[in-house]
């Protein structure tokens, strides 16, 4: 249990690597036996790790080097959370890819896990730098995974992800360098300590880091005006692969809370919640896009597109309320959203496999082989997506509107999440009707259904109900990483030296 907090990280990475390497590279039924093995393990670890996060923060320093030179990972309620989530959400869209997404171009496997392992790695990390490094890290895989399968669409979205992408990784080199000349630190504990002693120029200067920090965390989270790069990627994306990348714009956004809160929170002096007045806009005005985008959709992927992008606004917002409670709503709703927008993009490909040429489009066409199935699994997904009652995005959208403090911000905060929810269930109700009642002909194809594909869309969405049963314990959940989220950081320097030289 020493070695738990690495765990994560070290299984995909080391798995990855085998595929490469013979017995396994050239064999599709290995590296699926394999792949699934070491992300079924990687999430028993992140259960693990949840559970003894909820008592202690888990601190491991790797080689013994103390920080400032040193890396660290830290283990609290919510990264361990997350690393669950993505854990997951891993495992049940490579099952999916099993349905034969998986066999489109080599090295599926090894990059699917190497993004895993960035992703992780992200989550676990307790220095800036190398938040940045497992950026890289996922991204890279990204780029790869992006263009799995081939084609014009993929190669141009490709194109415009890897140039956009660089584009903030130069950015985000810069906030480093400002903040580093500034404070003299990367690791998070240390700069929280040291943020609240900046005045004058150095203060202006790690200001503009922070700021810059803010452009780079907003381009990888998706929010107004840094959203455009989403509809194209995913859209381009297969199915298994989109449905992954919903955990990806949640890594902006974990880095908003991790930084923005718990760095340069309240305890920053004169950086102090620097980002907070440009955070509330930004919020509210990607619900308001991606409400539009989702009421113009044409295609069932392109809205699953604009409705990640709702969800990416609603947990900013949870993020500028700058609260225990708002946080510990937003990740709850967190958690759902990825997961039920991810079985909704494994959906769309599933019923546009069925349509023929129509494919997931908002028109008529032939009838599907399974119309019970697909449209009981749909009506299920649209349900718990907007936010209805008896799912787990109810409860999630209910606790956000209870976090708005009263007053005057009632009144034009709600009416904003509100009006998104029915947006949402205006376009959705749409592409049901249209894709499940106006049917041309009488003749279904004839491929079969894989099972692959309806068994990783079920679990997903069958975690909402789940959710809902198990509220209070998740809440307790969320609630315990907010609290330690929103205190000053526990571990000194200190401390960290004893632990070394305990291990």
């Amino acid at each position: 249990m020493q070695h738990l907090a690495i765990a994560p990280i070290l299984l995909p990475m080391l798995t990855a690597v085998l595929m490469l390497l013979p017995p396994l590279h050239g064999s599709v039924l290995w590296q699926r036996i394999v792949g699934s093995a070491a992300l079924l393990l990687t999430f028993v670890c992140a259960l693990l790790l949840l559970g003894e996060s909820l008592e202690v923060t888990q601190v491991y320093v790797l080689g013994s080097w103390q920080p400032p030179f040193g890396i660290i990972l830290a283990a609290d309620p919510l990264a361990a959370l997350l690393v669950g989530l993505t854990s997951f959400l891993a495992l049940v869209t490579l099952l999916s890819s099993f349905a034969g997404h998986d066999q489109g171009g080599m090295y599926f496997h090894p990059l699917f896990l190497f993004q895993v392992t960035g992703i992780n790695g992200a989550f676990l990390t307790g220095d800036i730098f190398n938040l940045f490094v497992f950026f890289e890290i996922l991204l890279i895989a990204s780029y790869a995974l992006l263009l799995h399968g081939g084609g014009k669409e993929k190669t141009q979205a490709g194109f415009h992800y890897v140039a956009l992408n660089l584009l903030g990784s130069a950015f985000f080199l810069f906030a480093l360098g400002l903040l580093y000349g500034t404070l003299g630190t990367l690791n998070m504990a240390d700069m929280a300590a040291k943020a609240a002693e900046l005045t004058g120029e150095e203060a202006l200067l790690a200001k503009a880091g922070v700021l810059l920090l803010l452009l780079v965390f907003g381009l990888k989270s998706a929010i107004l005006p840094l959203h455009f790069w989403l509809a194209k990627t995913y859209a381009a994306a297969v199915a298994p692969i989109a449905a992954l990348f919903t955990i990806m714009t949640k890594v902006g956004v974990y880095s908003f809370f991790r930084v923005h809160v718990q760095v340069f929170g309240e305890q920053a002096g004169e950086l102090a919640n620097a980002v907070n007045p440009w955070l509330w806009p930004l919020a509210l005005l990607t619900i308001g896009i991606g409400s539009i985008g989702v009421l113009s959709s044409r295609h069932l992927r392109d809205l699953t597109n604009w409705l990640v992008i709702v969800s990416v606004g609603t947990l900013i917002y949870s993020v500028a309320l700058n609260h225990p409670k708002a946080t510990a709503a937003g990740l709850y709703y967190l958690l759902h959203s990825t997961l039920v927008t991810a079985a909704l993009y494994l959906l769309a490909d599933l019923i546009g496999s069925q349509r023929g040429q129509a494919g997931d489009r908002f028109v008529s066409a032939r009838p599907l082989r399974h119309p019970t199935l697909f449209s009981g699994l749909f009506f299920f997904a649209a349900v718990a997506v907007v936010g209805l009652p008896p799912f787990s995005g109810f409860i999630g959208k209910v606790a956000i509107l209870q976090a708005v403090p009263s007053g005057a911000a009632q009144l034009w905060i709600w009416p904003i999440l509100l009006l998104s929810g029915l947006a949402g269930l205006i376009g959705l109700s749409r592409a049901g009707t249209i894709m499940f009642w106006r049917v041309r002909g009488n003749r279904p194809t004839e491929d079969p259904v894989s099972f692959w594909q309806v068994g990783a869309i079920a679990v997903l969405l069958l975690v909402s109900p789940l959710m809902v049963v198990f509220a209070n314990d998740v809440l307790q959940i969320t609630s315990e990483a907010a609290a330690r989220l929103h205190s000053p950081m526990e571990i000194t320097m200190s401390e960290l030296k004893v632990i070394s030289r305990n291990e």
